[in-house]
């Protein structure tokens, strides 16, 4: 039985859309096969990889991914004749935030849906209290703060009749030893996720948050999965689509009374 999320005609802004396997392509298409209209905004991020070790899971596939353009989205996405505009641009800068909703709105008049999946983390090893750095903080609480709020503040500015905002947190936010500024921009997001749906809710817009578990997003190879899963009590990595699910309940119509709220989709990892 399809579940029809009145999301047909809407317009979902998407961050983060860049990784074939990423939770941000996986829900861009989930909500093209609902019939919305898609704004994907990217920005490569640049890091080493051996090439030889891309074709099966791991950092090094991760890394390629997010180093790379949105090519494999927008082939899709034209092979399911869906409306969509693709943009790349850096969400920590406040120009490029206000540019990015400028061509949202030219393009299709509005923007009813913003998934903030974009993210930064620390790729140095240096994401502890002995080895932080004032940059990976500032880097880090750039875009997965700043990048965020801004993101949330275009779409109140510019709202219409309809509005949801989902926030991509992590299931870990909390107590993220080992990440700690990581964790800590996370934690921030949902503190801020139930400050702002206080704020805007007389409008109508909601916003909620969605916490991950260890996702397979091309990140996780073999060895590491067999150290993570029994980590989870449902017994298996949560997979992108999962979290596309989720997402599309909480943009749907529906979800119009659900606000505030942090949603773990772990698997019971992290509870």
């Amino acid at each position: 039985m399809m579940i029809d999320y009145g999301l047909k005609g809407r317009v979902a802004l998407i961050t983060g859309v860049n990784n074939p396997q990423g939770i941000g392509a996986t829900t861009a298409l989930a909500f093209a096969r609902e019939g919305a209209k898609l704004v994907l905004v990217y920005k490569r991020i640049e890091r080493p990889f051996d090439k030889d070790k891309t074709g099966r899971n791991g950092v090094d596939r991760y890394y390629a991914a997010n180093a790379g353009d949105a090519a494999f989205v927008e082939s899709r996405l034209r092979e399911m004749d869906a409306e969509f505009l693709i943009l790349e641009s850096d969400i920590s800068d406040e120009t490029a935030v206000k540019e990015i909703y400028e061509a949202a709105v030219e393009r299709f008049g509005r923007v009813d849906i913003l998934v903030n999946n974009a993210a930064a983390d620390d790729e140095t090893g240096k994401d502890t209290i002995e080895e932080i750095t004032r940059e990976v903080i500032d880097d880090t609480f750039a875009v997965n703060v700043r990048g965020s709020i801004l993101m949330i503040r275009e779409l109140v500015r510019r709202r219409g009749d309809y509005g949801r905002v989902i926030n991509l947190s992590t299931d870990a936010a909390q107590v993220f030893a080992g990440q700690i500024t990581y964790g800590a921009s996370k934690a921030t997001l949902e503190a801020l996720t139930r400050s702002i749906a206080l704020e805007v809710a007389k409008y109508g817009i909601t916003v909620n948050s969605v916490a991950p578990g260890p996702t397979q997003t091309g990140w996780i190879d073999e060895e590491f999965e067999k150290v993570v899963v029994p980590l989870i009590p449902m017994g298996k990595l949560i997979q992108p689509e999962d979290i596309a699910d989720t997402i599309l309940f909480l943009a749907g119509e529906k979800a119009g009374m659900l606000t505030g709220q942090v949603i773990k989709v772990s698997g019971g990892h992290a509870l």
